[in-house]
């Protein structure tokens, strides 16, 4: 099968697009580099995979790459930590709404006019923002209060773009909610703001690579957004990008929705003790609790039956093991100035 990638030089695209060749797919992949600036990847030479450098806000862009696909995974987006979410607020709505759209104007077309059987869209454990309801199944996104969060809101949107482009064009679709992703290939974003925080000045906002610098960087006591108690499922990069692949290669999958999640529960400071133990700190920790940001959800715990029931997908790989192949891959890139 031959498959458009968009947004391919990211960080879940990075496992993704790799578990993909390795399935036998062909993929095109397109990125714009916003993010994090051009970067190299270990499949670049694969003869399975073409790369286009490239704005998915470009639709005639997007008609040439997607003509001969059979499936498109819209990945391409803004996106960040918490930190993101207020300081680009408007932008994450605007910019992410324009290439969206985008990508859905071009696969409508590719579905009437080529053979392009499906889109898959991913979408964001966010849109349960404002869900009380745990575990949190598919659907309770449309029962529970809208998300407050700009990115929260616009993922949501997503899900109603895959939604009307079936009612009014027939386009099949499937949409993908990946949950905490943790992995490597996540670096210093070009316009992510720095802040400080204790002593370490920080470039990234999601919680592993920030605990992991502040640990290696000797920072004691440890500070941590809020109380410490945020219960988050932290899974693996690998996995998820195995959970996308049965998405797209399923029958099943079609015109469904899809959480991709760990089913295990960890607070925040239940990781920040792991990763203080994985760095060989031997004496207890301590911690220093800064004030939380309005949009840093206090629990999310996502149903996984679904995929595991439709799909056959569990996400087995446990956090302690994803720490031990991330960790060090952390050190070497703050030495190496990358975080």
């Amino acid at each position: 099968m031959k498959i458009l990638v968009t947004g391919s030089a990211g960080f879940v695209a990075g496992y993704l697009v790799d578990e993909l060749l390795k399935a036998g797919h062909e993929v095109v992949g397109i990125d714009n580099y916003s993010k994090y600036g051009p970067i190299h990847k270990s499949y670049d030479n694969d003869p399975m995979y073409h790369f286009v450098e490239g704005d998915c806000k470009d639709t005639k862009l997007m008609k040439e790459l997607i003509e001969d696909c059979d499936q498109v995974i819209a990945i391409a987006a803004m996106i960040g930590g918490i930190t993101y979410f207020h300081t680009y607020a408007y932008d994450l709505l605007a910019e992410n709404e324009r290439i969206i759209a985008s990508t859905f104007d071009a696969a409508i077309w590719a579905h009437k006019e080529r053979h392009l059987k499906k889109i898959n869209v991913l979408s964001s454990s966010m849109v349960f923002e404002s869900c009380h309801e745990y575990p949190s199944k598919e659907g309770y996104e449309l029962t529970s209060p809208p998300p407050l969060s700009t990115y929260g809101f616009q993922k949501l949107a997503c899900e109603y773009f895959a939604k009307g482009a079936w009612e009014q064009y027939k386009l099949p679709y499937t949409v993908i909610r990946p949950f905490n992703c943790v992995g490597t290939g996540e670096q210093r974003a070009k316009n992510e703001k720095e802040i400080l925080s204790g002593n370490v000045k920080l470039a990234m906002s999601h919680v592993v690579p920030d605990l992991v610098q502040k640990v290696y960087k000797g920072q004691d006591p440890l500070h941590i957004l809020g109380s410490g108690d945020q219960i988050r499922h932290y899974t693996y990069g690998g996995d998820l990008a195995r959970g996308i692949r049965l998405c797209v290669e399923s029958e099943k999958a079609v015109n469904e929705d899809f959480n991709l999640s760990t089913p295990v529960s960890t607070t925040v400071k239940e990781l920040a003790e792991l990763i203080w133990k994985k760095l060989g700190k031997t004496g207890p920790i301590s911690f220093v609790h800064d004030q939380a940001f309005e949009y840093d959800v206090q629990k999310r715990v996502p149903s996984v039956e679904k995929a595991k029931e439709l799909l056959g997908f569990e996400a087995d790989t446990d956090l302690s093991t994803t720490l031990d192949e991330v960790i060090p891959w952390i050190c070497d890139q703050i030495d190496l100035g990358n975080i």
